[in-house]
């Protein structure tokens, strides 16, 4: 995609799904896939798709069995008898905010870019960074307890 061209997250949903190997099962992400064009991407490759719904989602009527309504209906159904936080963490979906987590830590400690010019010494920066973040975390991750 150009610079030129506006882009989103969901937009480009299905040119990155096709990147992937085809072994993939099941595919995870926040509201901002949770369109028709991302789960038509991941359907069409045979995975499941597990987005979180926005707040304001409605079960709507599914024309097909196998549709993309069908599949956003079936977690929306979930979300109902779970409730919200139960089916996140029952989904997986929370793994998702570990990930976001670890790369906000990530960038904080050693800035959003790499400082190496070509591709080999780039990804020998990267290994050094991740190696260091690694240790890090080993020598001091912070406990999380939920209150309230």
């Amino acid at each position: 995609m150009s610079s030129l061209t506006p882009s989103t997250t969901a937009n480009s949903c299905p040119l990155c799904w096709n990147r992937f190997p085809s072994r993939l099962t099941k595919c995870r992400g926040d509201g901002a896939y949770d369109t028709r064009a991302c789960y038509d991407a991941v359907l069409q490759r045979g995975a499941m798709p597990v987005f979180v719904p926005r707040r304001t989602a409605q079960l709507g009527a599914a024309k097909d069995a196998t549709g993309w309504r069908t599949a956003r209906n079936s977690i929306l159904q979930q979300i109902e008898a779970q409730g919200r936080s139960a089916w996140r963490v029952l989904s997986g979906c929370t793994c998702q905010s570990i990930a976001e987590n670890t790369m906000f830590r990530f960038k904080r400690l050693f800035g959003g870019q790499l400082w190496a010019r070509g591709l080999e010494t780039q990804r020998t920066e990267a290994l050094v960074k991740c190696s260091v973040f690694n240790r890090m975390t080993q020598l001091g991750m912070p406990e999380t307890v939920r209150v309230g």
